[in-house]
C-alpha cells in the first residue's frame, strides 16, 4: 500500500514540475507604411527666416501572425522602420535649406517622428505653391516563415527602402523692402552722425501703418542712436526716405559698415507683421585729424618769444569751433596754452599763437611739443583729436649779446656814479 501512495506522490511531483514549451510568434507579410507632413505654418514670405517642422509617421500593420512557432521571437517586427534617415532639400522651389539630413533611430508601427529644417526663403521668391521632397532612409526585417530553417534559429534579413515624399509650401504675398541708397552726412569715427535711407518695397503686398526700423547688424561699428521712422502706408512699388541719426564706435575704421532695415506694418489682412530684414552698406569716414603745416617756432635761449602754429584739418568733416592746446615741456615754459581757432573745414588751416619762454641754460636744438584740437562735430558733441606734434627750435644767444649786457652794464654803472658825483658836488656847494 506504501508502495502505491510514493509512486502516486512521484507522478504528483513530476506534473508539477514539469514546464510546458512556450510558443513564440512569428510574422509574415507587413511592411512600414512612411508618411509624412508639415506641421504648424506651411506658408511664408519672401526673404523670410523658416523653420519648417516635418512629422513622419509609420502606420505599417502586420498582415499574419504565427503564433506558437518554435521558442525564438525576432527582434523586430516586419513592420518597424530601421535607422530612419529624413533629409529636405529645396526641389527647385526658391527656398536655401540650411539643416542636413537627420538621423531619426527606429520607428515602430504606430509611431511618430519629428524633425525640424531651418531654411531661407530667397528674396526673389514669387507667389504660389511649391513642392520640397523629403527623402526617407530607412530598412525592415524582411523574414518569411518558408525561410527559417528551424523554429529554432531565425536568420535576420532586411531590406532598405529609399523614398520620396513630396511636401508642399506657399509663398504668400508681403511687402519687401530693398534699400536703393544709403547717403552720409558727417559720419566718421567715434562721431555721431546721419544715415539717409531710400527704401522702395517690391513686395506682393500693400502696408499699411508701416514703421521703418533700422538694427545694429551683429557686432557693426554703427550704433543706431534713432531707430524707428513712421511712415504710414507702403504701397507695393512705392519708395520712401527716412534719415536716422547713428554713432560709430570709437574703434571703428575707415570702410564700410552694415546695418539692417526692416519694416512693420499692417498687411491686407489686418496683422501686424514684420518684414524681412535687408542689410545695406553704410561708408564711416577716418576720425578727423589735424597736422601742424608751420615751421618750427624758433626760440632764443633765455628768452620769452610769441610763436605761431598753423593747423590744418586733414578729415573730411568741419571741425566747429576749434581750440588747440600746446603742452610745453622743460626747459621751456608757457603760461599761454591755449588758443581759439575757430571754424576749420575739410582741408582748411587756422593760426594760433603763444607765448613761450626758453630756459636760460636750455640746450639748443628741436623740441617735439605735444598738441591736440578739441572741436564740435555737426551735433554738437564736444569731440578731442588724437595728440599730434609741433615743433620748437631752441637756438643759443648770439656770441655779440654778452659784450653787449657788459657795455649796457658799464653805462649803467657810469650814470649811477655821475649822478653820484654831481648830488655830492650840488651838496657841498650849499654848504
Amino acid at each position: 500500500m506504501k508502495y502505491y501512495y510514493t509512486l502516486a506522490l512521484l507522478i504528483l511531483a513530476a506534473v508539477f514540475c514539469s514546464t510546458p514549451a512556450l510558443g513564440a510568434n512569428k510574422y509574415l507579410g507587413g511592411t512600414p507604411e512612411i508618411t509624412a507632413y508639415i506641421s504648424g505654418v506651411n506658408e511664408f514670405s519672401p526673404g523670410q527666416d523658416a523653420t519648417i517642422t516635418v512629422v513622419i509617421q509609420n502606420s505599417g500593420t502586420n498582415a499574419v501572425v504565427f503564433t506558437n512557432q518554435g521558442t525564438l521571437t525576432p527582434v523586430d517586427l516586419p513592420t518597424t522602420a530601421k535607422l530612419v534617415t529624413v533629409g529636405l532639400s529645396s526641389g527647385g522651389a526658391p527656398i536655401n535649406i540650411k539643416t542636413d539630413p537627420q538621423n531619426l533611430g527606429d520607428i515602430p508601427s504606430p509611431g511618430i517622428r519629428t524633425a525640424s529644417f531651418s531654411a531661407k526663403i530667397t528674396s526673389d521668391a514669387t507667389l504660389g505653391e511649391y513642392t520640397l521632397p523629403l527623402i526617407v532612409q530607412y530598412k525592415y526585417l524582411s523574414n518569411s516563415l518558408a525561410n527559417q530553417p528551424t523554429s529554432e534559429m531565425l536568420q535576420y534579413q532586411y531590406t532598405p527602402v529609399n523614398m520620396t515624399i513630396p511636401l508642399t509650401i506657399k509663398i504668400e504675398p508681403a511687402v519687401q523692402i530693398n534699400v536703393l541708397d544709403a547717403e552720409t552726412s558727417n559720419l566718421a569715427v567715434g562721431m555721431e552722425g546721419y544715415v539717409n535711407l531710400t527704401i522702395k518695397n517690391i513686395g506682393y503686398d500693400d502696408g499699411t501703418q508701416a514703421t521703418v526700423t533700422i538694427l545694429r547688424n551683429g557686432n557693426s561699428a554703427i550704433i543706431p542712436s534713432d531707430n524707428s521712422v513712421y511712415i504710414g502706408d507702403f504701397p507695393r512699388n512705392g519708395t520712401v526716405t527716412c534719415l536716422y541719426k547713428v554713432a560709430v564706435s570709437s574703434d571703428a575704421q575707415q570702410q564700410i559698415y552694415p546695418i539692417d532695415v526692416e519694416v512693420t506694418y499692417t498687411n491686407t489682412d489686418g496683422d501686424t507683421v514684420t518684414s524681412a530684414i535687408d542689410t545695406v552698406g553704410v561708408p564711416v569716414e577716418n576720425k578727423l585729424s589735424f597736422n601742424v603745416t608751420s615751421p618750427p617756432a624758433v626760440i632764443t635761449q633765455g628768452a620769452t618769444s610769441v610763436i605761431t602754429v598753423q593747423y590744418q584739418n586733414m578729415g573730411t568733416i568741419t571741425a566747429n569751433h576749434a581750440e588747440a592746446r600746446l603742452s610745453a615741456v622743460d626747459p621751456l615754459s608757457s603760461s599761454d596754452t591755449l588758443a581759439y581757432l575757430g571754424d576749420i573745414p575739410p582741408g582748411g588751416a587756422a593760426t594760433a599763437q603763444y607765448t613761450i619762454s626758453a630756459a636760460g641754460g636750455a640746450a639748443p636744438g628741436t623740441y617735439a611739443l605735444d598738441t591736440e584740437v578739441r572741436y564740435r562735430d555737426a551735433l554738437d558733441n564736444s569731440q578731442i583729436s588724437d595728440t599730434f606734434k609741433a615743433d620748437v627750435q631752441v637756438v643759443p644767444r648770439p656770441a655779440t649779446s654778452a659784450l653787449v649786457q657788459l657795455l649796457e652794464i658799464v653805462v649803467v654803472v657810469a650814470v649811477i656814479l655821475g649822478a653820484a658825483g654831481y648830488y655830492v658836488f650840488v651838496m657841498r656847494k650849499k654848504k
